[in-house]
């Protein structure tokens, strides 16, 4: 999958894009076949907990294990999707059972749900409609903290100051 994908920028502490450079990245899934075969090889205590995923600027879907940083995941690189994504076994492989977007390292907007259905989709991979676990990323303009917006409240966590309607950190 390859076209005009918005991407977006790590945001996160500089020092976890020098490591993730030096490791390699997740490990890049094009098929079903290759979903199964890196979840199989997997531990089982995993299995119980989301993965780390990025979607890298060709559209191609990379998974880690949930304590990988996102940005290491990515080799680096900008994306157009990040966040937690949880699989369940089925009679016919696996299936998506949860995700979001959920990574404070790059914040990303929640316009990126429709490159992640459309992965899943193209490569066969069962899921849910939307984000089952959606998360609003704001700068402040006032402090330039990442905060996330809980309950509509766009009030910057660290000092009062009111947070922007619209995704901030491009």
């Amino acid at each position: 999958m390859t076209g005009d994908i918005r991407l977006f920028a790590y945001v996160g502490p500089p020092v976890l894009v020098v490591s993730a450079r030096s490791q390699p990245p997740g490990t890049s899934i094009r098929s079903r076949a290759e979903l199964s075969a890196w979840l199989g090889s997997r531990p089982s205590a995993e299995w119980r907990e989301p993965f780390t995923y990025t979607v890298d600027a060709e559209g191609v879907l990379r998974l880690a294990p949930r304590r990988s940083e996102h940005v290491a995941c990515a080799g680096g690189e900008p994306v157009g999707a990040a966040g937690e994504m949880a699989f369940v076994p089925t009679a016919d492989g696996w299936e998506v059972d949860e995700f979001g977007n959920l990574s404070t390292g790059y914040c990303p907007d929640l316009d990126c749900q429709a490159l992640v259905v459309a992965v899943l989709g193209a490569i066969g991979v069962p899921h849910p409609a939307v984000f089952t676990h959606p998360i609003v990323f704001r700068r402040c303009p006032g402090c330039g903290e990442r905060n996330i917006v809980r309950d509509g409240d766009f009030t910057c966590a660290l000092c009062d100051a009111a947070l922007p309607e619209v995704w901030n950190f491009g």
